[in-house]
């Protein structure tokens, strides 16, 4: 299916600001930070709260394309560029999964440099002189495409090789309230046990939050790809692919943890800039996906890479129990 992009053309941001709301009930568990907790702010109108940040959106964006119980990309992206970590012959990961993507020490920090060097021999880095971004955007189109739309930064290779995410996206709630409650991890054989060791009954705190307004929102930066300068059918390929993330989401589970799980507030999905333009349905990106993917294939590979260092462990941090006792996806940092 041709599905028509043009409305897109002279624009230079797509704008979407999309309401949510708790999938049962009005309370909901936010993010939470380290040595920070919830990340609430103040604003003119009141008080708001960071509900999910722009890095941990970018992973779960990344999460759509890949099928994980045959852990590969799902069917209907076949033919988009990534690569793959084996470890003794057995899958370990892949770009799609790393928060760094390409960046990741799998692909390019292990003693097996083969990768390492030829990727540096493509991207011709030199240590001073202007970077040649088209290159570096060809590139990036030939190993792992989801870098050009979610970002990267090759530090490993040559420092300054950094590409902004082109698609970004946080979820925010205003005027919020605290909803305090708790319970207890009971231990029914020893429930007087030292708790510091995990035995006994241990009471704690927890903190979940109601809001007025819960918006997930999303900025797609076309003045970013269109300045790759990758030509029209790598273009309408990573706008497509963008718009696929987004729907695939939405349509797909909603669930950050626990305690949050969310659903559309509306079942239409209209831009705020251009004003009226709507997200396609899955089924017509996919169908729009199959040729945009075939007119880039010659220009994208699978490449597999072999990582068998011995997994060592780092210095260990000392534990910070969660103020809440519930569990918690904590936020994975993406460079730019």
């Amino acid at each position: 299916m041709n599905l028509d992009l043009s409305t897109l053309d002279n624009v230079h941001r797509l704008l979407f600001e999309i309401p949510l709301v708790p999938l049962q009930g009005r309370r909901f568990q936010p993010t939470g930070f380290p040595s920070l907790g919830a990340a609430t702010f103040q604003t003119p109108a009141g008080t708001s709260l960071l509900v999910e940040s722009p890095q941990s959106m970018a992973n779960r964006l990344e999460l759509t394309c890949w099928d994980e119980a045959k852990q590969d990309l799902k069917p209907d992206l076949e033919g988009i560029s990534h690569v793959k970590v084996l470890r003794n012959g057995a899958f370990l990961t892949d770009s799609i999964l790393e928060s760094h993507r390409l960046n990741s020490p799998y692909i390019l920090a292990n003693s097996n440099k083969q990768f390492f060097n030829e990727i540096k021999r493509e991207l011709a880095v030199v240590e001073a002189g202007p970077i040649d971004r088209h290159r570096l955007s060809e590139v990036l189109l030939r190993y792992d495409v989801g870098s050009l739309i979610h970002g990267v930064f090759l530090e490993k290779i040559g420092g300054r090789l950094r590409v902004a995410r082109a698609l970004s996206s946080f979820i925010e709630a205003d005027g919020v309230r605290v909803a305090p409650s708790g319970g207890v991890k009971n231990d029914h054989v020893n429930p007087s046990g030292d708790t510091r060791a995990g035995f006994g009954n241990v009471p704690f705190p927890r903190d979940e939050y109601t809001a007025e307004r819960i918006t997930l929102y999303v900025n797609l930066d076309l003045v970013q790809l269109r300045g790759y300068g990758l030509g029209a059918e790598a273009l309408k390929l990573l706008i497509l692919l963008a718009l696929y993330k987004l729907r695939a989401l939405l349509d797909a589970d909603l669930r950050l943890r626990t305690a949050c799980d969310f659903a559309l507030a509306d079942g239409r999905v209209v831009a705020t800039t251009p004003a009226g333009f709507e997200l396609p349905s899955l089924e017509v990106l996919v169908e729009a996906l199959k040729p945009a993917i075939a007119g880039c294939r010659n220009r994208m590979t699978v490449r597999e890479v072999v990582f068998n260092d011995k997994l060592k462990k780092g210095k260990q941090p000392k534990e910070l129990e969660p103020a809440d006792g519930a569990d918690d996806v904590q936020d994975t940092e993406d460079e730019e």
